[in-house]
């Protein structure tokens, strides 16, 4: 092959656990047929292969680009992925083709800027052999030159550029340089219309992932991470979070019945910003602590073929952000297209029955933004940040923020930090993860200790941060500082006392609990500085596991055959397909909260892989073996993982991760195949190995009796 024709594009691959990141070449090329494995795995946790597993989405398509398409045409598919809806336009277009006349310009033009996704989609269209009908070419659409790259403007645009907000994916600025530049004038469109729904709710939950403050005012140990006149220094890190709330159904109180918001009409140029002022009638007492949102997508222009996000409990009509009743919007657990929850600031807005407040809504080219009042006044319980606190501000997940509003959580690591500094008259304590709570736990228990933070994910940031905190706190900022490691090893002398880690790493939040095992690397890295007696907080690591009912999860991480008639088979080892795979192949991890994983239901006690010592630097592979019995009869579709971390050496001070901890991710190995098992008969055996000292990938093995 001419090496002109080659394009290579460089992607990073970082290893969370060693810390260290390598680039990975991936080569384009025009034969369809040559193997090729640089883009295996690569896309294993993305949301491809669960959205091609929504069987409810791809007909609903299918059925609107049949009828959209009356005849031969040129069809521009914008962000066309493994290239399914331009093969279902390219089907229907060689149908028509038998009744009506077909010229040069009546062709289906796939654009992918993804290089990756771009040489699967190949593949596929090769597979199903279509690849003379579809033109694919890898550019963003902004890119895309009529007379360059495509011979004339689109009649029909097909696109799928949604994400659970509907925005954030760059909807609107797409169509708009669509509609200006590729499409002709009042083209057709595959989506017609979306449509944004929403519902005020009352919920502690939810409540206590954005609001520290009050949380804090419940706790007893006389920390304070926002104290008062600070109470904006946390804050949630997305103001629309995407999260599976009917998980949550029974500990919503709805307050509003739903509420359209904005309608996008994908045949038009969209308006780049928007606002709309609603006035609520509230339909029951209490206090909104968030608002839930959702859209609706109308597929196509006579409004027969609809798909829904609402909520399970919103009713099945369009009127309120429902499913029509066409079978098409009735949709499956799945976990590309999730509803949103906009945090109200802080404790909230009070309302009785039948009173009216006034939703204002906003959206920009990728966001969708609510502010809530009472008719009569703005709300003086929401507090007002200030231009000083904005400076200091640090953004987390909202799960993180309700994890130190968690009074058990923070009275382990209390009770931690005292066994630790016992004893101790002027400890230095080195904080080698992002934790701000035990920095600011060691300050308040020893008054002459000595706080160093590396804090590798807030970095600089922090700084500003924790001496604010610390001020309000009444410490000395002289007993704080914030260094590199590289600046520690230079110009520390004094050994460490106590090392300390939570383990939290603001990097790692959407990876595999045990590589927040980065925390024993460090501590291994560190051990020249540590004093003979230091202390290691946490002391232990414990993988734990237990056997799990999971048929949404599994059911969404099938592998991929026939989709609406088009073999995808080909895409199952890139996609990182976990079900129904071939014998003796094994799918990846992939980190779930449980909780929101659909149907979820334990079948076994909960059970010890191995212990990783962290009072000891790393030496060798962890290894581990157990016999697990069923104590619930059913269907195990596979294997819950987390870590639990034993903040002391009497392990008496346990922090868990698992299952029915809502605030931590697990990670899930699924089963190639389902097994049906019985309690009392069944049982299974684990094998299990990690090699801390490189990736630290753990290598699992099961078998069933």
């Amino acid at each position: 092959m001419n090496s002109e024709s080659i394009q290579r594009v460089f992607q990073l691959k970082h290893d969370p656990l060693s810390c260290t990141s390598e680039w990975v070449v991936i080569e384009d090329n025009d034969d369809a047929e040559l193997p090729d494995t640089s883009t295996d795995g690569l896309l294993d946790t993305t949301s491809y292969l669960d959205m091609l597993n929504d069987s409810p989405r791809n007909r609903a398509f299918r059925l609107a680009i049949e009828k959209t398409i009356t005849r031969p045409c040129h069809v521009l598919d914008i962000g066309a992925g493994t290239g399914l809806l331009s093969m279902m336009a390219a089907r229907r277009m060689t149908t028509l083709g038998e009744e009506y006349p077909v010229d040069s310009n009546c062709m289906v033009t796939a654009c992918e800027s993804y290089l990756p996704m771009v040489k699967l989609m190949r593949k596929v269209v090769h597979m199903n052999g279509m690849g003379k009908d579809i033109n694919i070419i890898n550019k963003r659409s902004d890119e895309l030159k009529v007379g360059t790259d495509i011979a004339s403007r689109a009649d029909v645009l097909v696109s799928e550029i949604l994400d659970s907000e509907l925005l954030g994916e760059g909807l609107i600025p797409t169509l708009q340089h669509a509609h200006d530049m590729l499409l002709v004038d009042n083209p057709k469109t595959v989506p017609y219309r979306a449509s944004t729904f929403c519902q005020l709710v009352e919920s502690t939950f939810l409540c206590n992932m954005h609001d520290l403050c009050n949380s804090e005012a419940k706790t007893s140990d006389g920390v304070h991470l926002v104290p008062t006149g600070l109470e904006n220094l946390l804050r949630p890190k997305s103001q629309q979070y995407a999260m599976h709330v009917n998980a949550m159904e029974k500990e919503v109180k709805l307050l509003s019945e739903p509420i359209k918001i904005f309608e996008f009409d994908f045949w038009k140029r969209p308006a780049s910003h928007g606002e709309l002022e609603v006035h609520v009638k509230a339909i029951s007492e209490g206090r909104i602590h968030a608002i839930i949102s959702w859209w609706v997508l109308q597929l196509d222009s006579e409004g027969t073929i609809f798909y829904s996000t609402a909520p399970r409990w919103v009713d099945s009509n369009t009127d309120t952000g429902g499913s029509n009743l066409s079978m098409e919007s009735v949709r499956d657990w799945c976990d590309h297209w999730k509803q949103c929850v906009w945090f109200t600031p802080g404790a909230g807005v009070s309302v009785s029955k039948g009173e009216k407040v006034v939703l204002q809504a906003a959206h920009t080219c990728t966001n969708i933004l609510y502010y809530l009042k009472k008719t009569q006044r703005l709300s003086n319980e929401i507090p007002c940040s200030t231009s000083n606190a904005r400076d200091l501000q640090l953004t987390l997940p909202p799960e993180r923020i309700a994890v130190y509003g968690d009074n058990e959580f923070r009275l382990s690591m209390f009770e931690a930090m005292i066994k630790a500094l016992q004893g101790k008259a002027h400890p230095l304590c080195l904080a080698v993860d992002d934790s701000l709570f035990l920095p600011l736990t060691a300050l308040h228990i020893c008054g002459n200790s000595h706080v160093i933070s590396l804090s590798p994910g807030f970095k600089e940031n922090v700084v500003r941060y924790l001496e604010a905190v610390a001020d309000s706190n009444g410490f000395s900022k002289d007993r704080f500082e914030y260094v590199t490691k590289a600046k520690l090893t230079q110009t520390h002398e004094n050994k460490v006392d106590l090392l300390v880690g939570e383990p939290y790493y603001s990097a790692l939040e959407g990876v595999l609990p045990w590589q927040n095992l980065r925390f024993w690397k460090d501590r291994t890295r560190l051990d020249y500085l540590l004093s003979k007696d230091a202390v290691i907080v946490p002391n232990k690591g414990v993988l734990r596991a237990c056997a799990m009912f999971l048929p949404h999860l599994w059911k969404s991480r099938c592998c991929l055959n026939d989709v609406e008639g088009f073999d995808h088979a080909v895409v199952n080892k890139t996609l990182g397909a976990c079900g129904d795979l071939p014998y003796g192949k094994e799918g990846p991890y992939l980190p779930f909260f449980i909780w929101q994983c659909g149907d979820t239901k334990q079948l076994s006690e909960e059970f010890t892989i191995m212990e990783l010592d962290f009072s000891k630097p790393i030496t060798s592979t962890c290894t581990g073996k157990v016999q697990i019995d069923f104590t619930k009869s059913g269907v195990c579709h596979g294997f819950a993982l987390w870590m639990d971390w034993v903040m002391d050496e009497e392990n008496s001070v346990v922090v868990s991760t698992g299952p029915d901890k809502r605030y931590w991710k697990q990670g899930v190995k699924l089963l190639a195949e389902p097994v049906t098992v019985t309690a009392g008969c069944s049982f299974a055996v684990i094998e299990a190995s990690m090699d801390p000292t490189s990736s630290g990938e753990l290598i699992f093995r099961h078998s069933f009796s």
